[in-house]
């Protein structure tokens, strides 16, 4: 029995892979598979024939195929695991003597002759090499960044001086570098991190919210209190030393399952006290200090800081509704705000965010500033209409469909400069119906004139954009030496992996950019494919896809991934349009970078990462009734419903992970890196995988994955650097907040998070003297990571 057991399976496996290969060779891929099925088909029909012949076949099968993967990918064992684990496996247990006995190949022969000796050899060695291995990884790359042994507090031109002792915007400060200067907290004392406080908000998801749930806030330490917000957008001040509750206030956001992101990155704040040219606008009382933050519901208000009351002087009381003039509201949900206000000593400056390919026909990306104090508009900047600069005049709307930002500026009030990163027009994979001026700012950075409003100047991070390339993150201010020269600069990370980096006064490159060609062929009928693209001399845009970096737990897996990279268009480059028959994009619509964005060191001029590596699988999808029909929802071929339906538009499209059935990336790991450049060179010092795939939810399996394999997973959120010349960063999908040491990028301290820290970290010091380091632990709907309510702070143990 055992005999025709064994060799049934070990046949049936055969068989599949037989098939399989059959299918991936007739697409032009790898033949091996098909060398793979037939040595197991015959193993596996001898094996139960009782036949010795099949123990031996078996055992020269496991020799190819190391040959084989060797050959293919090296001695990265991630990589060699899904061509050779289970035929290991299999191999083991055909050599066990209870076993191979019953198999024609134990006993006259001594366990060490003949085909079972030959097999036991072969098993032992495999064991042998992947113990070997196990302590080699072929990925990272070492080196040392420069850090100076003490580092003076940053320039901050991005508006008076804060002390070090704060956080006082969503990045530290308006330039958006994440850095502190507090070094309290160093890479020798790091290990003696301790759970200082925890408090939990009490905004958890509900049967009525939109599955993308998420807690990704950052916390801003000013006026002696720590405010933070929820994904209802309720605004929470805590005491910084405890984090006992001060105040709390509710706007009272309805639940609704139709918005696309539920949730809320941070608050700003403003003190009308604090280098003001005319104190007499806010008298003592009235809000001196206060709160100006967004809602998932479109509206903008300004709270009173201690006490956490609207302030009645500013729009109407205390709230401005930016739907007002604003085309195209279909849905209660169609337009929303997700990132905090920029405020600069006179001004709140916000964008706005859609729902990405839901309709043909959308709301304005037009970006207002309003007065800090009244609340009434002072600008508009509208891609769709640029020069027009003055306030929307009553019984106008802006202009419809034009592309916008939701992500988080950059300011330098010094040079009188807010600087925007703009996304595309929706929808995102279909440019049919856009118009030059479209185009022009599609994708682009511009550089407003905090005054008017007025473009200073644009810089494009991609042209005619079919893929989501978005600009999602906060530029970063800060000055670098070039050539002997201290130059005002900008660094802009982009999905597509580019690091651009910008003198900020002028937009014009820093380190150098060119343009590649690209393919300009597409399936979409008067689509134009912009036949270049620029790249950046220093990006992270992941190396071009090939069918041997396919992956999976098994031959069967990786077969079936490597047939699907065949049967997809892919163009060897981040640009393969979007096609009715499927194209490959790689890297995918969450991108290299988003709006975690980087983290920068101003005074060592360095810069810390954490590029990301996904690809997607696009359907163009024609909508044949979509004039007569156009809110009719579109089903796949298996009978889910595509989203991103573009309702009222030609065509929706479909966007999937490219994952096997097990719902593992069809890609090989890394699939998150960490990484630390200086800036001053371009040069890439250390290159890390970066985090492990415990906690990750499978098809396979009932339970979150339980082993830290350290893999490098993707991260989703932002990290924070010190002048103690620590790096700390959640935002990976395991449920840890880490530190690296800053020179090399090597972990040097971890803590467990009881939810998936998808936010950016922050510090400061409390008014007890010590320095904490803070994180919002809440999970994140869409990508799977465990959900909670946690704000968690940690300062040094005795």
């Amino acid at each position: 029995m055992i005999a025709i057991v064994t060799g049934g399976l070990t046949a049936l496996l055969g068989l599949v892979i037989l098939l399989l290969g059959v299918k991936l060779a007739g697409l032009g891929g790898s033949s091996f598979y098909i060398l793979m099925g037939l040595g197991l088909l015959a193993s596996g029909i001898l094996l139960a024939l009782r036949r010795r012949l099949g123990v031996a076949i078996y055992a020269g099968l496991l020799w190819v195929t190391v040959a084989w993967s060797l050959y293919e990918v090296g001695l990265d064992k991630w990589q060699l695991i899904p061509r050779g684990a289970l035929l290991a496996a299999l191999g083991l247990w055909i050599a066990l003597p209870w076993v191979s006995r019953h198999l024609g190949a134990g006993a006259p022969n001594p366990a060490w002759r003949g085909s079972r000796g030959a097999l036991s050899t072969t098993v032992a060695l495999l064991a042998l090499s992947t113990v070997a291995l196990s302590f080699h990884d072929p990925f990272p790359s070492a080196g040392q960044l420069p850090v100076a042994a003490s580092a003076s507090p940053a320039p901050a031109d991005g508006g008076p001086p804060a002390p070090a002792d704060d956080w006082v915007a969503y990045g530290g400060n308006n330039l958006g570098q994440r850095y502190s200067a507090l070094k309290d907290i160093d890479a020798a004392n790091v290990g003696k991190l301790k759970l200082a406080w925890q408090y939990r908000t009490g905004d958890l998801r509900g049967p009525d919210d939109a599955k993308e749930f998420t807690f990704e806030a950052t916390p801003l330490k000013v006026n002696g209190m720590l405010y933070l917000c929820t994904p209802h957008n309720r605004i929470v001040a805590l005491d910084p030393a405890t984090g006992k509750e001060r105040w709390r206030f509710d706007p009272v956001v309805a639940p609704d399952l139709q918005v696309q992101h539920q949730t809320c990155r941070g608050v700003s704040y403003h003190d009308a006290q604090a280098g003001q040219p005319t104190p007499a606008q806010a008298p003592a009382g009235e809000c001196t200090r206060r709160i100006l933050a967004t809602t998932t519901d479109a509206r903008l208000f300004a709270l009173d800081a201690d006490t956490g009351k609207p302030c009645a002087d500013f729009g109407d009381k205390g709230f401005v509704d930016l739907r007002t003039g604003m085309p195209n509201l279909h849905a209660r949900s169609v337009y929303m705000q997700t990132s905090p206000p920029t405020v600069t000593r006179e001004l709140a400056i916000v964008g706005g965010s859609i729902t990405d390919n839901g309709y043909a026909q959308n709301p304005s990306g037009v970006i207002r500033a309003y007065d800090v104090r009244s609340g009434k508009i002072v600008w508009k900047f509208d891609a769709g209409k640029p020069d027009d600069t003055q306030p929307l005049a009553d019984g106008q709307t802006y202009e419809a469909n034009s592309p916008l930002s939701w992500t988080i500026f950059a300011a330098d009030e010094a040079r009188g400069l807010v600087y925007v990163p703009l996304g595309n027009k929706s929808p995102d994979q279909i440019g049919v119906n856009r118009s030059p001026e479209d185009d022009r700012f599609t994708d682009a950075l511009v550089a407003l004139d905090l005054g008017t409003g007025a473009l200073r100047w644009s810089f494009q991070t991609s042209y005619h954009d079919l893929w989501d390339r978005d600009n999602p993150s906060q530029p970063s201010l800060l000055d670098l030496d070039v050539k002997g020269e201290s130059v005002p600069a900008l660094v802009l990370p982009t999905k597509g992996g580019n690091l651009f980096v910008l003198n900020r006064e002028t937009g014009k490159p820093i380190v150098p950019v060119h343009e590649v060609k690209v393919r300009t062929d597409t399936t979409t009928p008067n689509e134009r494919v912009s036949p270049v693209q620029p790249v950046s001399a220093l990006n992270f845009t992941p190396p071009p896809l090939r069918e041997q970096d396919m992956w999976g737990t098994t031959p069967i897996d990786q077969l079936l991934c490597r047939i699907t990279y065949k049967q997809y268009r892919y163009d060897g480059n981040p640009w393969t349009p979007p096609t009715s028959d499927g194209s490959l994009v790689y890297p995918g619509n969450i991108g290299v970078f988003n709006w975690g964005s980087v983290t920068v060191d101003p005074v060592n001029q360095l810069l810390i990462a954490m590029p990301v590596r996904l690809a997607y699988l696009y359907h163009q999808v024609e909508r044949p009734d979509y004039q007569q029909s156009p809110d009719t929802r579109m089903i796949s071929k298996d009978g889910t419903p595509i989203f991103n339906e573009n309702f009222g538009g030609k065509y929706a499209i479909s966007i999937q992970n490219f994952r096997s059935g097990l719902g593992l990336p069809c890609q090989a790991p890394p699939w998150g890196t960490r990484v630390g450049v200086d800036l001053r060179t371009g040069e890439t010092a250390w290159v890390q995988r970066n985090g492990t795939v415990r906690d990750q939810a499978t098809t396979f399996l009932p339970f979150r994955f339980p082993i830290p394999f350290p893999m490098g997973i993707i991260s989703h959120g932002g990290s924070l650097v010190t002048a103690g010349g620590v790096y700390f960063a959640g935002a990976t999908l395991d449920n840890y907040l880490r530190a690296y040491d800053v020179r090399t990028g090597e972990e040097i301290w971890k803590t467990r998070l009881p939810a998936g820290g998808q936010a950016t970290p922050m510090t400061y010091r409390g008014e007890d003297g010590k320095q904490y380091v803070v994180i919002a632990a809440g999970g994140h709907g869409a990508i799977g990571t465990t959900p909670g309510d946690y704000v968690m702070a940690y300062t040094l143990g005795d």
